[in-house]
């Protein structure tokens, strides 16, 4: 199945982007896999919780104090008691959400990345009945502070999507995503680490369930790319996906 991309028109104009009533934002539940990000999980929580009261963060067996900031920022904490990857941390989060009643589920990175400003445009289209399942695109979308090689990398990786999972997206490895309460509950991620992120893109092309692309703006800082995939990290993620696609 080919994803129709949402005709929410991508801008900077803060006056022109969608919103959700309060009824429906209580119902949304903000997924934020965490590990070692005590510097920044706090100020994140709190830019999404001045809108949606529902944040679950997940603890990936961090050494520094991101449990005890994200809980004082007022999210709901779930830990790991060691460093499974942010894939086991996502799905545990998802799992915890849709046990609370989510109707909807969104994923959001804890480093600053994403803009809660977002949120609404990967919702409606679900909420309208579109689709079910909302996939950030950077490149359909805007980008700030990127590096030349950051996004050749992110472009072969959308190439390789295309090749190997034959899913035409324009952005693979973006975490801001949004399901509905059916989606949520069909996504099942086995590969723990980084290569979750192809795996969840196979999930969506094979749950039978209508999916599409939304502009989105991811602001990289000297913080996000310290901590962003290296090249070699990439090859690892391809070498883990391949793997499990070739023994399941």
């Amino acid at each position: 199945m080919t994803p129709v991309q949402s005709d929410l028109a991508a801008t900077e104009d803060q006056a022109s982007k969608p919103s959700l009533p309060a009824d429906v934002r209580q119902k949304v539940f903000i997924v934020i896999p965490a590990y070692n990000e005590g510097e920044k999980v706090g100020t994140v929580i709190e830019e999404v919780r001045a809108l949606y009261p529902n944040v679950v963060v997940v603890d990936d067996g961090s050494k520094d104090q991101s449990a005890a900031i994200s809980g004082r920022a007022g999210a709901k904490v779930l830990r790991h008691a060691i460093n499974r990857g942010q894939g086991a941390a996502l799905q545990t989060g998802i799992d915890f959400a849709i046990l609370q009643g989510a109707d909807f589920v969104v994923t959001f990175d804890s480093d600053g990345q994403h803009r809660v400003d977002d949120i609404p445009a990967l919702i409606i289209p679900i909420l309208e009945g579109k689709w079910d399942i909302s996939l950030g695109s950077r490149f359909l979308g805007g980008v700030e502070n990127i590096k030349a090689s950051r996004k050749a990398l992110l472009r072969l990786g959308v190439l390789f999507t295309r090749i190997v999972s034959r899913v035409k997206i324009t952005d693979t490895h973006n975490g801001l995503r949004a399901f509905s309460r059916r989606a949520a509950q069909r996504i099942q991620i086995t590969l723990d680490r980084m290569a979750h992120a192809s795996e969840l893109i196979d999930q969506v092309r094979d749950c039978g369930l209508p999916y599409g692309e939304v502009p989105v703006h991811i602001r990289y800082t000297d913080y996000s790319k310290a901590k962003g995939q290296s090249s070699s990290g990439a090859f690892k993620i391809i070498f883990h996906y391949l793997f499990k696609r070739m023994t399941s």
